[in-house]
């Protein structure tokens, strides 16, 4: 990679992302040397701004960065560099050094998810999800299978909508059964991911 050093005396910032969930673990300084042994040793090094030397993630703490990937930016000034964390990446204790949990994150899924576990937390006969839960998972799975049936009975017609509002419904009910029996998204994209590595 064509790497500008010069920019900024001989330092470049490197993005630190974990390769699995894509958040963002840290923000730390490579100059040539630190790329160079990143790239050689396999685990996230920087230059020590404080220290004024070569600094490994985890040399002390144990909790390394496996490098992934490296990728330079268009102006050539900054890399965003792919880890996979062995622990906690802050020196705090904490997942990222901005306080957030590293977990996987499926976008507005996830959202969804966090929703539906609160309704089954609160419960109340207001809530469509609570009173499913309440109904137990035999009326869950029933509705899994009534939603099911019905987006192949609309991908069999020409009606986009009806076939979409009908994929959501049985998405979103699908997302409660996975609660319902104790598990999550990220479950069942685990076994997704091991069927693809084979």
């Amino acid at each position: 990679m064509n790497i500008d050093f010069e920019k900024n005396d001989g330092l470049v910032p490197a993005v630190v992302q974990d390769a699995e969930t894509r958040a963002v673990l840290m923000l730390g300084y490579m100059n040539e040397a630190a790329y160079k042994k990143t790239v050689e040793s396999g685990l996230v090094t920087f230059f020590s701004r404080s220290k004024q030397r070569l600094w490994t993630k985890g040399e002390e703490s144990g909790n390394t960065l496996s490098l992934v990937d490296i990728k330079v930016d268009c102006d050539r000034d900054t890399l965003l560099v792919k880890a996979r964390p062995k622990g906690p990446t802050c020196h705090t204790g904490t997942d990222t050094c901005w306080s957030e949990e590293n977990r996987p994150h499926y976008g507005f899924l996830s959202d969804l998810e966090a929703v539906i576990a609160q309704r089954k937390e609160e419960g109340g006969k207001e809530s469509y999800v609570a009173s499913l839960f309440d109904k137990g998972i035999n009326k869950i799975a029933q509705k899994v299978g009534e939603e099911a049936v019905e987006v192949v009975i609309e991908a069999k017609d020409e009606d986009e909508n009806l076939f979409l509002n009908e994929s959501a419904d049985l998405l979103f009910h699908y997302l409660i059964l996975l609660q319902a029996k104790g598990y999550t998204l990220s479950d069942v994209v685990k076994i997704l991911e091991g069927r693809h590595r084979k």
